[in-house]
């Protein structure tokens, strides 16, 4: 006969009365919702039990190798920490939804794995469903039982508050950033994790919600902080199993992925293998493409669309070549002035160099008349900034009306239009009256400050043949005022260590921005985020008004808020050209070597690659 320990059943009766009383309390709390998924601001799309995406074939066949274009190189398969270099930091990479290789317990909000048609919902991945009060202070997460590792091992609570706890502390500063607003995060039982946040916010669910799920028993005897180049234990759709050392790394399905029958997984995750080739240089990569050297060919440049598409393959229909609309909110590409530092700490200066880039001449010239000028931090949004300011947005910075000009809620925001023919006359005079308002004169045709120092700065990038003839005209009119201006190649290794520690002048980068932008906002455009080492915030703002605003925008209670702050978040950001704001198109220009099938109405919020297929 086996004798129980009366401590030991005095303190596990204790525990559950405990845990019966706090799970008593939540029930009882008013207004809590349970879900299979969730929105920060409306109802979903999709009701729990629905069979798939509308925007997926559910029996697209399984099979064959996509290879796709990996620019750079890459000397790490740990994409969470700021050491190395992971192919998941290629630029534009993230897209293909195969470089993230955990799950997450839910799956709609994140870069590479967005809902297609959907803007700003998440489904359950991980867990089948997510509780939360109205004022969301906390929500609860609870895991499928069938949740599994690719070695087998069951994903549990304890993986969901080690992921947590070794992200926020050793991960990448993004980590730390997102996830500041989290005070507590338990392990309720084996299979139910609860988020408690410092404050209750409506995005905070999808934040924590977007968490890669790591497994606490491959961690603890692996040194997270270090680059390897060893495949890590995940359980994803897709896993690492080859690569060659910088150029080439292999993704495979995982054939008894436990999450492959899920309704947000049927009739995605098609091939069987996804191998990306690394190119340092992009026209010795597009030459590869027109010889079959890899398979799908996402083209940023304007004057390749226009010009290099007319090879055999292309002519006799073996490639294909399209350009497919969306509704994807685009990115930010700008030249980012660096305002941790002289000369662009002073906004006259940033307003001049402004006012010298020639949008019109250079689309005109260079861009065949492709592209649309990013007027807006959020373009293709509900979230640009209208001129003038509405009567809602003057009351909602009246606390700051002493620090704002006169005419702040009237002047216009949006960069004057040229004629496209070069001359800006009328610029250059607006510039010049700007730089000498600042302290700057013109002398010998060079403009120097009161020291006799000239007015002079870089603009940094890793090797991209095709980016100086966009800069070219820009120096040449920048030259015309007396500001010296050259730019700088550096290899990918260099490029993401000075980017890391804001060393640099002026930066050529694209900031991905959201259906509806959450803890990012503090990555991009927060004073604290300024410092740290590795944040996005390429410009070094510091401003109490744009605190304000983010803060405002991820507590609003309703969409109407929310656009509201981020309209006027666009406004302040604009007012104070932080940056060259370059230009955008609102359709994906892709060309593809004929062996793919895919759905055949285009996806809203994505490329969609996750859902073709090949051909038989």
């Amino acid at each position: 006969m086996i004798f129980a320990n009366p401590t030991k059943t005095f303190f596990a009766s204790l525990f559950c009365l405990c845990f019966s009383l706090t799970s008593l309390a939540q029930a009882e709390e008013p207004n809590i919702t349970r879900s299979h998924g969730y929105h920060p601001f409306g109802d979903l799309k999709y009701p729990a039990g629905f069979p798939h995406f509308d925007y997926v074939n559910p029996n697209a066949p399984k099979g064959g190798t996509i290879t796709l274009f990996g620019s750079g190189t890459f000397d790490s398969l740990n994409p969470y920490i700021l050491k190395g270099i992971s192919p998941a930091d290629t630029p534009g990479i993230q897209m293909y939804g195969v470089t993230e290789i955990a799950d997450s317990l839910l799956m709609g909000s994140q870069p590479h794995n967005p809902l297609g048609d959907e803007a700003g919902a998440a489904y359950g991945l991980i867990a089948d469903w997510i509780e939360y009060p109205e004022d969301r202070s906390w929500c609860i997460f609870h895991i499928r039982d069938k949740a599994r590792f690719h070695d087998g091992e069951a994903i549990r609570a304890d993986d969901v508050v080690f992921s947590f706890n070794i992200l926020r502390d050793k991960g990448h500063p993004e980590y730390s950033l997102r996830l500041s607003d989290v005070k507590a995060v338990e392990a309720l039982d084996a299979q139910t994790v609860k988020f408690t946040f410092i404050e209750g916010r409506r995005d905070l669910p999808l934040v924590v919600g977007a968490i890669p799920i790591l497994p606490s028993h491959y961690w603890q005897t692996h040194d997270f902080e270090r680059t390897t180049l060893e495949p890590p234990v995940s359980s994803g759709p897709y896993r690492v199993t080859d690569i060659k050392g910088g150029k080439q790394v292999t993704f495979e399905r995982v054939k008894d992925y436990w999450a492959k029958d899920l309704p947000v997984n049927l009739g995605r995750h098609n091939f069987d293998k996804v191998v990306f080739e690394f190119y340092r240089d992009a026209d010795v990569g597009f030459e590869a493409f027109k010889s079959g050297g890899y398979d799908l060919h996402y083209t940023y440049s304007s004057k390749r669309w226009a010009t290099q598409f007319d090879f055999a393959a292309l002519k006799d229909g073996r490639v294909k070549r399209e350009e497919i609309a969306h509704k994807v909110p685009r990115p930010v590409q700008a030249f980012f002035f660096n305002t941790r530092h002289a000369p662009f700490d002073d906004p006259r200066v940033r307003e001049a160099a402004s006012l010298l880039f020639d949008f019109e001449w250079s689309n005109r010239n260079l861009f065949a008349d492709a592209y649309t000028r990013t007027v807006s931090w959020f373009p293709n949004s509900p979230f640009t900034a209208p001129v003038p300011a509405s009567e809602a947005e003057q009351s909602l910075l009246k606390d700051f009306t002493k620090q704002l000009p006169e005419q702040y809620f009237s002047a216009s925001i949006t960069p004057p239009v040229n004629d496209g023919t070069g001359q800006i006359r009328n610029r250059m005079r607006e510039a010049l009256a700007l730089l000498k308002e600042s302290g700057w004169q013109l002398k010998n045709n060079v403009l120097v400050n009161k020291q006799g120092q000239p007015l002079k700065f870089t603009v940094l990038n890793y090797h991209n043949p095709g980016i100086y003839r966009i800069l070219a005209p820009w120096f040449k009119n920048l030259k015309r005022l007396g500001i010296e201006a050259d730019y700088r190649e550096v290899d990918p290794a260099a490029y993401k260590q000075k980017l890391d520690n804001f060393e640099y002048d002026v930066v050529l980068f694209v900031l991905p921005m959201r259906d509806y932008p959450g803890p990012e906002l503090k990555d991009y455009f927060l004073s604290s985020s300024a410092t740290i080492p590795g944040s996005r915030n390429l410009a070094g703002i510091s401003d109490p008004v744009v605190d304000f605003l983010v803060g405002e925008a991820l507590s609003a209670s309703s969409e109407a808020d929310y656009t509201l702050a981020l309209q006027a978040l666009d406004r302040r950001l604009r007012y104070q050209h932080y940056g060259v704001l370059n230009y955008h198109i609102r359709h994906h220009r892709v060309a593809w070597w004929d062996k793919f099938a895919r759905p055949a109405e285009p996806i809203p919020y994505g490329l969609g690659l996750d859902t073709w297929w090949m051909k038989k």
